[in-house]
């Protein structure tokens, strides 16, 4: 084990992977961020009473949720670049597949906030004469926004681990660095692969466990059995 192990220690892999895991954690919160912004505006149009606008966003929300985010990337990436003659960095082809996924995630999760809204919130915004954008602004969102938070959380870890897929188009992420780590040292080193993977795992759950555990946190602050 030990001497599987020294193959991190040799030149500076530990901090290729270090770097590696920054390129996931940067997608993931590029793709967060313009989700949330996105998701928000779609949750509030999915909260809509028109049943068309319902049926329209909830197909959206479905095509998403059936199409795998590896196909989404094959396409952003390969087809657009072959249909459209558009040259994408692989990157940004991974924040716009991660952000489209985030944007129907958060979108529904938005809706949900605001659905679990008691009907007399309403009836009592209307009888003080807020209504329109301000009964959302001062009244809807501030609550929902207590129920959001955790879930939003949650989300983000969700997009951190599943980044794991741009190796796939050629970001070279965590697992990525850890599968040239490994291909390097394959005769020097030939039974290093499970000591690194678990080295990558490891780095995985430092970054992600604090999330969840804020998370969990958050909702046994705010909504107490």
């Amino acid at each position: 084990m030990s001497s599987d192990l020294h193959v991190l220690l040799e030149g500076n892999n530990f901090a290729r992977l270090l770097a590696g895991l920054w390129v996931s954690v940067q997608i993931a919160l590029a793709s967060m961020g313009l989700s949330i912004v996105l998701g928000t505006g779609l949750g509030l149009i999915m909260a809509s009473r028109s049943k068309l606008v319902r049926f329209l966003t909830q197909l959206y929300l479905q095509f998403v949720r059936i199409m795998p985010q590896l196909v989404l990337l094959f396409l952003v990436y390969f087809d657009l670049t072959r249909g459209f003659g558009i040259n994408l960095n692989a990157k940004l082809a991974a924040v716009i597949v991660f952000t489209i996924w985030g944007t129907a995630e958060m979108g529904d999760l938005v809706r949900a906030s605001i659905d679990a809204i008691p009907r007399h919130q309403y009836r009592s915004a209307a009888a003080l004469g807020i209504e329109g954008r301000d009964l959302y602004r001062h009244v809807i969102l501030p609550q929902a926004v207590r129920g959001l938070v955790p879930l939003t959380i949650n989300l983000t870890n969700r997009m951190i681990m599943t980044t794991s897929l741009v190796a796939l188009i050629g970001v070279v992420e965590v697992l990525k660095v850890a599968q040239q780590i490994i291909d390097a040292n394959r005769f020097t080193y030939p039974s290093a692969a499970l000591w690194i993977y678990a080295v990558v795992f490891l780095l995985y759950f430092l970054v992600c466990f604090p999330i969840s555990w804020a998370s969990r946190k958050l909702e046994q602050r705010w909504n107490p059995a």
